[in-house]
């Protein structure tokens, strides 16, 4: 049988390392390779899998690329490269250009990238019907609601449940005013970039990925819930009509959803299938006045337009203003809520996307 070939956006990131570790397990032919400024670790990835093409945000050293790998001049530019399946692993709405560009090659996307689907979800299925493309989700909780739906009928959703870890401080008494980056980057249970871990502390991961799964599944946005699951062991679950539920559960490991996206509708052995069960599984409901971020999500879908592309791009500028010292741990959901306040009322269009984006990321810097 053929191995699959397979592109990996955003190579040297948390969801990058651990494609690569799928692609040692399954044998999978690495096509192509683009990677931020971590060049060095790069050149190990390109050592060993020898892709076609390569692209680095860092400069190369000369000759540091064996003979006759193409250096795009772009991540999108790796993105349409023929391979079978595309990782879309760059982080935050920087990721989105490289998506597009996957998208209208007609190749299987498998999503790692939620700001893409939370800012264009509707735009970029209308890609992937003009080209043929799929698109997977790779995020654990959206993996494990396209796994409980295979075989089921949308129409007979009554919620899709969505389960947050609820990060490092849910359930602390700690004032956020005090929280430090390395306080917030400690998450409890998943091993992921440092954007998506302040996000989960904040639980504005939870509220990107409420408006991921509404986009995906193509469901009214009071149909998707969230429980919190501190184990990290059921991944989401889907509630039916009739009362009944299906829950994906399993190891708290990224690698599994990831291996899923690439070899759906197969299932293929792993070095993990023998993890032991959790002891315990418990559930409760979000605590949104002290967790304020996911409420301003379900308000951004509510009202639509373009304020979801608002949400998100505030929520990057005040993200990486914590990670820098500007502001506090509690001045990220103060600053995505103020930003949003005076967003523009706008339908979404691509021009509208790049515009409102824009905009959102000069008001939260002047709002600082």
């Amino acid at each position: 049988m053929k191995k699959k070939s397979i592109i990996v956006l955003g190579s040297t990131g948390s969801i990058g390392t651990q494609t690569l570790d799928v692609a040692r397990w399954q044998g999978y032919h690495i096509a192509g390779l683009a990677a931020g400024k971590n060049s060095e670790l790069l050149l190990q990835q390109v050592e060993e899998f020898r892709p076609d093409i390569v692209f680095s945000a860092a400069p190369l050293p000369p000759a540091s690329l064996p003979e006759g790998t193409i250096l795009a001049a772009s991540a999108s530019e790796v993105a349409a490269y023929p391979a079978d399946v595309a990782i879309a692993a760059i982080p935050g709405l920087a990721g989105l250009e490289p998506v597009r560009a996957s998208l209208s090659t007609g190749k299987r996307l498998a999503l790692a990238n939620k700001e893409s689907m939370v800012a264009a979800g509707e735009l970029l299925w209308e890609m992937a019907s003009e080209y043929g493309s799929e698109i997977i989700p790779v995020d654990s909780e959206h993996s494990a609601i396209f796994q409980a739906l295979v075989g089921e009928k949308i129409s007979e959703v009554a919620e899709l449940v969505l389960t947050a870890s609820g990060g490092p401080f849910y359930g602390k008494d700690i004032s956020f005013d005090d929280v430090s980056p390395e306080q917030a980057l400690a998450h409890p249970r998943w091993n992921m970039g440092p954007k998506v871990s302040i996000d989960s502390a904040t639980l504005m991961n939870k509220g990107l990925e409420v408006l991921e799964a509404r986009a995906l599944f193509k469901v009214p946005l009071d149909k998707v819930k969230v429980v919190i699951h501190r184990q990290s062991y059921v991944h989401s679950m889907v509630r039916f009509i009739d009362g009944q539920l299906k829950a994906q559960l399993g190891p708290t490991d990224m690698r599994l959803a990831i291996q899923y996206a690439i070899s759906y509708p197969a299932r293929l052995p792993t070095p993990l299938a023998n993890e032991p069960l959790a002891p315990t599984l418990t559930f409760e409901q979000p605590d949104s006045k002290r967790f304020p971020a996911l409420e301003l999500a379900y308000e951004a879908g509510r009202r639509g337009g373009v304020l979801p592309v608002v949400l998100n791009a505030a929520n990057e500028v005040a993200v990486n203003a914590f990670l820098q010292g500007r502001i506090r741990f509690s001045g990220i959901p103060a600053l995505v809520a103020d930003t949003m306040k005076s967003s523009p009322s706008l339908e979404l269009t691509w021009d509208n996307l790049f515009a409102a984006d824009e905009w959102a990321r000069q008001k939260a810097e002047e709002l600082i």
